[in-house]
């Protein structure tokens, strides 16, 4: 018997199918072996020699895989292909204590019987390059983590957390909102000419001014708009010139990681994290190649059946002759030799019936995107007319296209804007049907959906494919950051006082090409040019010596100054004052710490410093909870917030203490299955978030992860995201 070990259970059952009984499918369900949570685990004075231990969870599973090894006649560690599933494979060898000669690694792009057959038959040993460059990566994350947030604790607050990529993230964010805060919008006005040809109408924009292109801001208020508006008065208006062309527009690239986290966020409105937890299943199932992966290629197999597929189904003039090749401008690209594309041209979306919704909008994304890029581009007719104002210095231009050849945007369909132009003469005389003067305003910079995050973190070279989902999902999750009603990210209070802290005390940390640095480090270290311990030192040794340095020259007042208020304590009469914490702004009680009142404050629904916006969603929780008795005593419910937002709280309170969540973005939408009828909720206790009926205490069903709305295949549970990213059965008995 030979043993195959792999990460995740949905994978081992992908694999089952296409192997016999020679072989036994396991799941080492991810990691095996981490750096403890109690202590650093790194030993900075012996050359930075990490100390693994095997976490209570992975125990029992970790037991079962060591038995099985000694029965098999070789052990296949067939975990991902990337740097993590190197590590992976490599503690599994370790922790197994397996012989080497009785080890085999094995790698493939997609879960296919050929790429698992073929595999099979070309093992490799482990490639300890690749092992050391994630080994460091974690080190290093490790090193910051533990020793810059508890600095944090002390000089800002309790709970708080500095990371390598994470805070790098959290200044991207923070500079943006500075820059809208200090934005300050022009005026521009713009010309606009609707002319008559026919039973027709078309609008032309006024486009030069003394035969000078104008620029977008050129007219600056309403008074030069309306002198230019005087001098066309009764002007005649004659074509000067009509260019006609044919312009093609090229199919798309296939998918990396970060183009799919951005047009999953654009066309989707899937957050990077439920992207890629979509596309792991997808990838499990066997429907796609490797979803970490920087590269464009595209497989010589995959490039025939494409033709082949096209070519049957929309006929020749819709496949290409020679297919396009894509090369990667990525810098550092190496975590897999293909793109993300189908595993079969011929698996149209249609076909994917055993799919749920998110994973069968995602595959038809791939499959749409992987075709098109295999497809001729599509050719439009563009005409552009310019018309002059006869006797004046001013001259107009329209600009139309018609789609001639839909081409690749006949499967993918991007949007492209068809405006048809009438047909006109050069020197053709027009009839004006009227002239419109529009007042506009600059517009400040957008804050950053997921999409424009990831696009910007791989522009400056922070993080790789693996890191972009894991990253956002981090610095929402620690509060640094939130999402506003567009879900576009924006910081907290707290985000803006950590940040300016460590830019101006720990530089290094939040540099953006420093980090991008380390990154190149990495790979240079995967590549085996340089060894991993080097680089630690080279970071390690000056950033804790600033660290015990600053620990005595910054003190917590001068980064957390205390604001005065308005209130008094309505316990002991003092005056409240301001304090910023984790959670942002609240009231203390000035006599802390005989008395410890402290109240939450109305910091603003989109975290922008004002309390106008909130003071409105306020109102309006209150016009709608009007009225509402308490459940428990019958007294009145009133809206309280606190650092979760706002809340129904008894106004009989000491007596009663009955509060009641009234977050809308607490639900999820999927039905209790304990009772059938209540609504599984998001709730928070003093371990962190949890899921739980809200019919409780009548059903008293809690889960510790968020469910997905998916049943397990095996008992029939629900099925709930897990802290990787991933998805698990949520009873615990269930494999």
């Amino acid at each position: 018997m030979n043993l195959v070990i792999v990460e995740s259970p949905t994978k081992a059952k992908t694999i089952t199918k296409f192997l016999g009984s020679k072989y036994k499918i396991e799941s080492s369900f991810g990691h095996v072996r981490d750096l403890p949570k109690s202590t650093t685990g790194v030993d900075t004075e012996n050359n930075f020699e990490p100390k693994y231990v095997i976490p209570t969870k992975a125990r029992k599973n970790l037991n079962n895989l060591k038995k099985l090894a000694e029965k098999a006649d070789k052990i296949i560690l067939a975990t991902d292909e990337d740097r993590e599933g190197e590590a992976i494979a490599w503690h599994l060898a370790e922790a197994m204590k397996v012989p080497k000669e009785k080890t085999g690694r094995i790698v493939f792009h997609e879960i296919t019987k050929d790429a698992i057959l073929e595999a099979l038959e070309n093992p490799r040993e482990l490639d300890m390059k690749l092992v050391n460059a994630q080994q460091a990566r974690r080190i290093l994350d490790r090193l910051v983590g533990y020793e810059l947030s508890p600095f944090l604790w002390k000089k800002v607050a309790k709970g708080l957390s500095a990371g390598r990529v994470q805070s790098v993230a959290v200044r991207l964010i923070v500079e943006r909102e500075k820059e809208i805060k200090a934005f300050k919008p022009d005026e521009y006005w713009t010309i606009e000419a609707e002319f008559k040809k026919d039973s027709d109408l078309f609008k032309s924009k006024l486009n030069k001014v003394d035969g000078k292109t104008i620029d977008k801001l050129e007219i600056k208020n309403k008074e030069e708009a309306e002198n230019i508006l005087k001098n066309l008065d009764k002007a005649k208006y004659t074509v000067a010139d009509v260019v006609k062309k044919e312009t093609k527009k090229n199919p798309p690239k296939p998918f990396t990681t970060s183009t799919l986290q951005q047009t999953a966020n654009r066309w989707l409105g899937f957050s990077a994290k439920q992207t890629m937890m979509v596309a792991q299943r997808l990838y499990e199932q066997g429907l796609i190649t490797y979803m970490r992966t920087d590269s464009l290629n595209l497989s010589e197999k995959f490039l025939s059946d494409a033709k082949k597929y096209l070519k049957e189904t929309h006929g020749e003039k819709y496949s290409l002759n020679k297919p396009r090749i894509f090369k990667t401008k990525s810098k550092g690209a190496q975590e897999a030799h293909e793109a993300i594309r189908p595993t079969e041209a011929s698996k149209n979306p249609e076909s994917q019936t055993k799919l749920d919704n998110n994973q069968s909008r995602l595959y038809q994304l791939i499959w749409q995107r992987s075709l098109a890029s295999q497809m001729p581009e599509a050719i439009f007719d563009a005409t552009t007319i310019d018309i002059d104002a006869r006797d004046t210095k001013y001259q107009f231009r329209s600009t139309g296209q018609t789609m001639k050849f839909d081409g690749f945007l006949k499967i993918y369909p991007e949007k492209s804007t068809e405006l048809s132009l009438p047909q006109v003469e050069k020197k053709e005389e027009l009839e004006l049907a009227k002239l419109i003067n529009e007042q506009h305003f600059t517009k400040p910079p957008a804050r950053y959906s997921d999409a424009g995050l990831v696009k910007e973190l791989e522009k400056y070279g922070i993080g790789r494919p693996s890191t972009y989902a894991p990253t956002i999902a981090t610095i929402t999750a620690r509060n640094y950051v939130n999402r506003d009603d567009n879900k576009k990210l924006f910081p907290t209070d707290i985000a803006f006082v950590v940040i300016d802290l460590l830019v101006e005390h720990f530089p290094k940390i939040v540099d953006y090409e420093f980090t991008a640095k380390m990154e190149d480090d990495l790979d240079e270290i995967a590549e085996g040019k340089i060894e991993w311990q080097p680089v630690i030192k080279e970071f390690y040794s000056p950033f804790h010596e600033n660290l015990e340095k600053k620990y005595n020259e910054i003190n917590k007042e001068d980064i957390m100054p205390e604001e005065k208020s308005n209130e008094k304590c309505d316990k002991c009469g003092a005056e409240m004052i301001i304090k910023t914490g984790r959670y942002g702004k609240f009231l203390a009680c000035s006599a802390f710490p005989d008395c410890k009142n402290i109240k939450g404050m109305d910091n603003g629904s989109d975290g922008a410093g004002g309390n106008g916006e909130r003071s409105e969603e306020m109102k309006k929780l209150e016009e709608k909870h009007k009225g509402e008795k308490c459940d428990k005593c019958g007294s009145d419910m009133a809206i309280k917030t606190g650092r979760f937002g706002p809340f129904l709280a008894c106004t009989g309170y000491p007596k009663c203490k009955n509060i009641k969540n009234i977050n809308e973005k607490s639900k999820t939408g999927v039905k209790c299955p304990a009772c059938g009828n209540g609504e599984i909720v998001q709730k928070r206790s003093k371990r962190g978030i949890f899921y739980a009926c809200d019919q409780y205490p009548d059903c008293k069903n809690a889960l510790w992860g968020k469910p997905t709305g998916e049943k397990c295949p095996e008992c029939k549970s629900l099925m709930v995201e897990d802290k990787e990213g991933g998805v698990k059965c949520s009873n615990k008995n269930c494999k």
